[in-house]
């Protein structure tokens, strides 16, 4: 099923079951400003409901979502940096991160490290974004694979969406799936915690010594301060208020498993981008894993 039918699907089970879906709320109601406060902002004039990310040779900007959510779909739509934007990272996610300052837990917590990503990886003027996708599960990362988008993403706003189930996780852009990473737990590979919640967040920072060709095309400051725009974040997805929404959510998103399969059109649709628009896939990095790919690259993703 695509992406709208699961949403519709997911809000009435959640919503039956009483799992506390979020939908609808003002981005002020949903998120806050979580670090670069004085270079973002929520922009609410005339019924407007966006937020401002800013970056500066001082500091970027960051916000996130104010509740946790286990199981779910967390969208947002984002106008990307104009322009001359190589060295920059607009980045929207779902993590939980630890607060805490003492360092034994912070180790705990990266060893213990979920996170979803999209990453749109800024360019040279003339030259195009990629939207870098990852996943990190038990504190391990390297799953990325990239596209180049079929849009122009700093002219208009466009939707990016994370949808993840027990079952799977999947990135959708403008409602069309562009990758899924599937659970195999039962053969030894990881996936994402399915008793740990996460927020989600979206942030723009300065990551020159990697993002733009590997680091030769490094940020010119004389371009700032550079600017991402955001609306319409929403969270179909199951609120976590503690250790008993686990059932509650877990049972919600069992529920709506049979709407959460891709369906024949997704399919094919995800294969027209792949041929398309993919710039990198680590299952066909053999050279980085010297042979030996990861276990999940030998399974049925779709």
């Amino acid at each position: 099923m695509g992406d709208l039918g699961f949403v519709i699907a997911m809000a009435i089970i959640f919503s039956a079951l009483n799992s506390n879906v979020i939908e609808g709320r003002s981005m002020m109601k949903s998120m806050h400003l979580s670090w670069g406060t004085q270079r973002s902002g929520f922009l609410q004039p005339s019924g407007v409901d966006d937020v401002t990310l800013l970056l500066d040779p001082v500091s970027g900007s960051g916000i996130q979502s104010k509740d946790q959510f286990l199981f779910g779909t967390l969208e947002m739509q984002i106008k990307l940096v104009p322009g001359d934007s190589a060295g920059t990272v607009t980045s929207f996610y779902v993590t939980v991160y630890a607060n805490s300052v003492f360092s034994f837990i912070n180790f705990f917590y990266r060893a213990k490290h979920n996170e979803i990503d999209f990453e749109f990886l800024g360019n040279v003027t003339g030259e195009p974004y990629i939207i870098h996708t990852n996943i990190y599960t038990q504190g391990a990362a390297g799953r990325e694979v990239q596209f180049y988008p079929w849009f122009d993403p700093t002219k208009d706003y466009h939707n990016y969406t994370i949808r993840w189930t027990p079952s799977h996780v999947v990135w959708f852009v403008d409602h069309i799936p562009i990758r899924v990473y599937r659970n195999y737990l039962d053969d030894g590979i990881p996936y994402p915690d399915l008793d740990k919640p996460m927020r989600a967040y979206s942030s723009i920072w300065n990551a020159d010594s990697w993002a733009t060709r590997g680091g030769l095309d490094r940020i010119n400051w004389s371009k700032a301060p550079f600017v991402a725009k955001l609306r319409k974040f929403r969270a179909r997805a199951c609120k976590f208020q503690g250790s008993t929404s686990v059932a509650n959510c877990t049972a919600a998103a069992a529920a709506a498993c049979t709407t959460s399969e891709l369906g024949l059109d997704d399919q094919n649709q995800m294969e027209l981008i792949r041929n398309k628009s993919l710039v990198y896939d680590y299952c066909q990095d053999y050279e980085k894993y010297l042979g030996l790919l990861p276990g999940e690259c030998f399974q049925r993703q779709y």
